[in-house]
């Protein structure tokens, strides 16, 4: 279920591919979670023993993880768990734009509170750690995305922005809060390596309007890459043929990528 495989191309970056693919539908959902949660644990296993350089996930049921018994919102807070409890961020890309969200998988009304100075400080130190020394960004651009319309409007329309997210936008050295109307179109132009993002579907949509089908989800913080494609399971579309395997083409690639500069990196390091 777990296989090492060469990466595409003229590379001695080993990967780990997973994905429910290998499982046959007739599985109870609960046991097909427990092999996707299983074979997490493996690749992660092997990654911390050095025996792989980056891990590739195939989108996983998160239901079906649940019922296996694996209580974590989605696989970032699982590798965060298995890597040693160490401080992550989901970071969605799709060509230039890059967004990181500062809270995930949780309901909307559950935001606000979520949201706090340290929490966004946290994350974007997280961020310009990996591109710093995944990407080979010397000095990272951060820009903070704003939680309200017109970034609060001078207070009226709620004072997270002011209150919470510009502090930690002066801790971090970034840009913002700026609205989210104008933000991603910055950054899509090259102002930015990358925004911080509160809440998941602001950072979500503009991936994916951005490049639909070619998007990839980065763990950053991990002591080693986990690259994956920016969609779920798509469970209606299975067994038809007519899946677009773009993102998953694009996560093996990227994945590819960073396993080669980390590699570039430690044999520096040695030498």
């Amino acid at each position: 279920m777990v296989a090492k495989a060469v990466a595409l191309g003229p590379l001695d970056a080993d990967l780990i591919f997973l994905g429910e693919g290998t499982a046959p539908r007739s599985l109870l959902p609960e046991e097909a979670g427990r092999i996707a949660g299983q074979e997490v644990e493996a690749a992660v296993r092997l990654a911390r023993e050095g025996k792989v350089d980056a891990i590739v996930t195939g989108p996983v049921h998160k239901h079906a993880l649940h019922l296996a018994g694996f209580r974590y919102p989605g696989l970032t807070e699982l590798l965060s768990h298995l890597a040693g409890d160490v401080d992550v961020a989901m970071m969605l890309a799709a060509g230039p734009l890059r967004v990181v969200l500062v809270t995930t998988h949780i309901a909307l009304r559950d935001v606000p509170a979520q949201v706090t100075t340290d929490r966004v400080v946290r994350c974007g130190r997280v961020t310009e750690r990996a591109l710093r020394d995944w990407w080979g960004i010397a000095a990272p651009r951060l820009a903070v995305c704003a939680l309200n319309p017109h970034a609060g409007e001078s207070g009226l329309f709620g004072d997270e922005d002011a209150r919470v997210l510009e502090p930690a936008a002066r801790t971090l050295g970034a840009a913002g809060p700026l609205p989210a109307d104008t933000v991603f179109v910055r950054a899509l132009k090259g102002e930015f390596d990358a925004v911080l993002t509160p809440y998941h579907d602001v950072g979500m949509t503009a991936v994916k309007v951005a490049g639909f089908g070619t998007g990839v989800n980065v763990t950053l913080g991990l002591p080693f890459p986990r690259v994956a494609p920016d969609h779920g399971t798509a469970l209606d579309i299975a067994g038809k043929g007519v899946a677009d395997p773009g993102s998953m083409r694009a996560a093996l690639e990227l994945g590819t990528e960073l396993a080669r500069r980390v590699q570039r990196a430690d044999a520096a390091l040695r030498h």
